[in-house]
Order: C-alpha cells, then sequence, then structure tokens
C-alpha cells in the first residue's frame, strides 16, 4: 500500500463530512488536503484511543519527532510520507503542523474551560490552524482569505463540540465553557449523567447561535477572487450547517445520540454547493 493509498483508507473509513468535500478536488491537492486530513486523524485517535495519558503523550512526542523528520525528508509514516509530498508542493509550515499537536496535547492535560477565551485557543489549535493549511493547498489571491479559513475552522470546531457533547462527556470531557453553564444554569453533573433540561436545550441554542455566527463571519470574509478556489470549505460549511439544522430540529438531544447525515445526503449537498461556484 502507497502512502497516499493509506491515508485515502484512513480518510474514507473516517465517514466525516470533510471526505465529501475532497472529491470535487483536481489530483494534486485532492491528494494533499487528503494526506492532511489522516495526519489530523492519526494524531486525533491517539487521544482518543489511548486510555492511559501518559502513553499517549509519548506517542504525541512521536509524532512531533516524526515532523521533524518530516522536514528532513526522511519521514516514516505512510501519513507524513504523503505529507512530505504535500508540503514542499503547497509550502505547508511546520510550526503549523506542530500547533495541531499542541491541540492535541490540551487534551491530555484539561477537561473543562472556564470561558469560551480559553475554548478558542484550543479551537485554534485544532481546527483553525487546519483551516489556514487547507487555504493554502485550495489557493487564495487574498490574505484576507486567511482570516475566512481561521474563522470557518472555528465554526467546524464548534459544531463538532455541539454534535459531540454526551460522546464527549462519558470520556469525561466537557467542552462548553463553564461561564456558559453557569449562565443557563446547567450542571456539570447533568451532563456526565445524561440529563437533558429546558435549560440545556437554551444552553445548546446559545451554542448553535455561536457556531452559527462564525459560519456567517467566514463567509462573508470571503474576497470574492478567491471564491472559486476554496469551494471546498464552503461545502464542508453546507454540510455542517445542515447537520446544526437537524441538531436543532431534534431538540438537541446530543447527551443521548449523535445526530449524523447519510453518506448521499453529504455528497449531494456537496454537489450542490460545488455547482453554485
Amino acid at each position: 500500500m502507497t502512502p497516499d493509498e493509506y491515508c485515502q483508507q484512513k480518510a474514507a473509513r473516517s465517514g466525516s463530512s470533510f471526505y465529501y468535500s475532497f472529491l470535487f478536488l483536481p489530483h494534486n491537492q485532492r491528494r494533499a488536503i487528503t494526506a492532511l486530513y489522516a495526519f489530523c486523524r492519526e494524531v486525533d485517535d491517539v487521544v482518543d484511543e489511548c486510555q492511559d495519558p501518559q502513553l499517549a503523550a509519548t506517542k504525541l512526542a512521536w509524532w512531533r519527532q516524526e515532523l521533524a523528520r518530516l522536514h528532513a525528508g526522511t519521514a516514516q509514516h505512510p501519513v507524513t510520507q504523503a505529507l512530505q509530498t504535500a508540503r514542499s508542493e503547497f509550502n505547508l509550515p511546520e510550526e503549523q503542523l506542530l500547533e495541531i499537536i499542541d491541540g492535541m496535547e490540551m487534551d491530555l492535560q484539561q477537561s473543562r474551560y472556564l470561558d469560551f477565551k480559553a475554548l478558542s485557543l484550543y479551537c485554534y489549535r485544532v481546527a483553525g490552524v487546519v483551516g489556514l493549511l487547507a487555504a493554502e493547498i485550495f489557493g487564495y489571491q487574498d490574505r484576507k482569505t486567511q482570516k475566512y479559513a481561521h474563522d470557518l475552522g472555528i465554526a467546524f470546531q464548534l459544531t463538532n463540540i455541539i454534535r459531540d457533547v454526551g460522546e464527549d462527556a462519558r470520556m469525561g470531557r466537557i467542552y462548553l465553557p463553564i461561564e456558559d453553564l453557569q449562565r443557563f444554569e446547567v450542571t456539570a453533573a447533568e451532563l456526565l449523567n445524561a440529563r437533558h433540561s429546558d435549560n440545556f436545550r437554551r444552553l445548546m441554542d446559545f451554542q448553535i447561535e455561536r457556531a452559527e455566527s462564525y459560519y456567517a463571519q467566514a463567509i462573508s470574509e470571503l474576497p470574492a477572487v478567491d471564491r472559486q478556489a476554496q469551494r471546498p470549505g464552503l461545502m464542508m460549511a453546507a454540510i455542517y450547517r445542515t447537520l446544526l439544522d437537524e441538531i436543532r430540529r431534534d431538540g438537541c438531544q446530543v447527551l443521548t445520540q449523535r445526530t449524523s447525515l447519510t453518506p448521499v445526503r453529504k455528497l449531494w449537498i456537496a454537489w450542490r454547493t460545488w455547482l453554485r461556484g
């Protein structure tokens, strides 16, 4: 199996909305964004699948060393071997790849966030940086597109947090800021014990509105000259905003279920958005 085939399988198995937006890209861009996505999945899986935090930290330290080998042209892992081509072709900064690992390490160091400012740093590292790297791969002429890519990445991560509230709580993690819980009078124990309430519904409506504001802000920031090149991000945004609509329509039952869209629906939304240009 070649490094590119490994990354392709990693992306396809995830069933992620991102995968469907890659399908419409030219070969070299599709190969590069798939390698980047596979890298994100690899380091994220370290945190999600390792029960021992010390072992997870050791594995993330290995990935830091692997990025140094990538920089030196001696990558060992199939994902970083695939990234080697992408990094040279699309000028992907090593420090931004390292910041993704910084974000994963935050999951080993804390499971609560005092306020949205603290959560924003986490969102930037695990998603905003990915948005910036993706923008490099898709291409742009106006540097304002970087602000769009950053904010869109934040919107994606806020959507993930909303969708996974129950799943994360069962792992002992609460990403909803403590100040928000206090504002809506929802306790951590209610999340950990999956107790739905009217207050929780209002809390989640607030979270959805925050995510939507980031989508709207990002799209308003995208310069017209780069809209066509950045269509993959717009496709992902269309899929994720539809997911938010479904969560709201279901009454925000995210403590006990994981709302998702079917592959056919994701593909249809992606295709429709691509045609709009």
